[in-house]
């Protein structure tokens, strides 16, 4: 299946940092995004653009990860000439991931 079936996304961005909140529609599908969804796949996932480290944070409490990715908008919102600047479209293309 993939991520979206299961997850909404919001992204945000700082500099050269890309941040993606996965969240679970539902409370019993939070299981899954903790066992299948790693920092592990998230950078391997987005191998072409992120080239510093990728830290999961969990947050239980509303049944969603929070991933940090370092070195990943090409430079930073202000030096970077890439179409996304922000990164916004990463969540989106995230959500395509099988899990």
């Amino acid at each position: 299946m993939k991520l979206k079936e299961i997850a909404h996304s919001r992204t945000g961005d700082k500099g050269n940092i890309s941040v993606i909140s996965v969240i679970a529609y539902k409370k019993e599908d939070y299981d899954i995004l903790l066992e299948r969804v790693t920092a592990e796949k998230i950078k391997a996932y987005f191998s072409e653009i992120v080239h510093g480290k990728v830290t999961r944070y969990e947050m239980h409490g509303i049944y969603a990860l929070n991933f940090v990715m370092e070195d990943a908008l090409g430079g930073g919102v202000t030096r970077s000439l890439a179409l996304d600047m922000h990164g916004k479209t990463l969540g989106s293309a995230l959500l395509e991931m099988e899990v």
